[in-house]
């Protein structure tokens, strides 16, 4: 059997019971290191859970999935996830795969960023469609994502913006050259996905537009959700390019209309509390 195990957020001993108990018993364990980031690493991992694991990366995957799958046919298999199997990123084509096969998988679910980001006070239900901020480069700076976080806005909801992760990645020379030299990992911070934002809304005024969104809009920024050294500020999108919460992961929320009682808890991270100019800020929200 095929299963699909999430880690959490944290560190080790956030696994659940049942998929601490799945894990041990399985004789081949994979783990997932291409679209998160657990506090803690392989070893730390291999030690609690007293079992070795192979790590998967992208390329192992999608490229080599079937072999995966070949020896979940013949023994329990494990592949872990660092949140929750089907939350941020969904792995449905290792499911249908196994199905085509004949190969029964089960899903041990966890926390995922999708529901801990409640964390900061606001509210579920009132987030809208989750989106994706990507690293530009000099010749590719895609903007979709924004109008996405508009219509939010435009709906008063709230929005999850997922921060890029950039691991086991060539580079374009290298990639041509048919070289497997990889570039360090990169990982988004709140800082320039603010940045991003900015840039865009600048461009946007240029054409003639008046965006949604401005300096002003409240916004919050995750880091480590899950960790003993969590971070969460809330402020202005400006103060967001600016703010200071140390290493990955990160996440950034785009506030749309708030709850007297959201309004309340973000203030209790307010990046300046002292702040009149913020203060204005968050009254002009309500």
């Amino acid at each position: 059997m095929l299963f699909l195990v999430g880690l959490g957020l944290g560190d080790a001993k956030d696994i659940t019971v049942k998929g601490l108990e799945t894990v041990r018993r399985c004789r081949r364990v994979y783990l997932e290191a291409y679209t998160s980031l657990l506090a803690v690493g392989k070893e730390a991992l291999e030690e609690f859970y007293g079992k070795e694991l192979i790590l998967a990366d992208r390329e192992t995957v999608e490229q080599e999935a079937d072999s995966i799958l070949k020896e979940a046919d013949v023994c329990d298999v494990a592949f872990l996830v660092v949140g929750d199997p089907f939350g941020a990123t969904t792995h449905s084509d290792l499911v249908l795969r196994a199905v085509k096969l004949g190969i029964p998988y089960r899903v041990i679910h966890n926390a995922s960023i999708m529901s801990a980001v409640g964390c900061c006070g606001l509210q579920l239900y009132n987030f809208g469609e989750t989106i994706s901020i990507v690293f530009w480069t000099d010749s590719w700076k895609p903007e979709s994502f924004f109008d996405k976080i508009q219509k939010n806005r435009q709906s008063g909801m709230h929005t999850l913006c997922l921060l890029d992760i950039k691991v086991k990645e060539q580079s374009l020379e290298n990639l041509m050259k048919g070289k497997k030299v990889y570039e360090p990992p990169r990982y988004m911070s709140v800082n320039q996905a603010a940045e991003q934002l900015l840039t865009i809304i600048k461009n946007r005024r240029l054409q003639g537009d008046e965006p949604e969104i401005t300096e002003n809009t409240i916004c919050v920024g995750l880091a480590r959700v899950g960790a003993a050294d969590q971070k969460i500020a809330s402020g202005t999108l400006q103060q967001m390019s600016t703010v200071e919460l140390g290493g990955p992961l990160h996440s950034l929320i785009v506030t749309g209309s708030m709850h007297p009682l959201e309004l309340e808890m973000l203030q209790l991270f307010s990046v300046d509390s002292c702040s009149s100019s913020e203060n204005n800020a968050f009254e002009r929200t309500v």
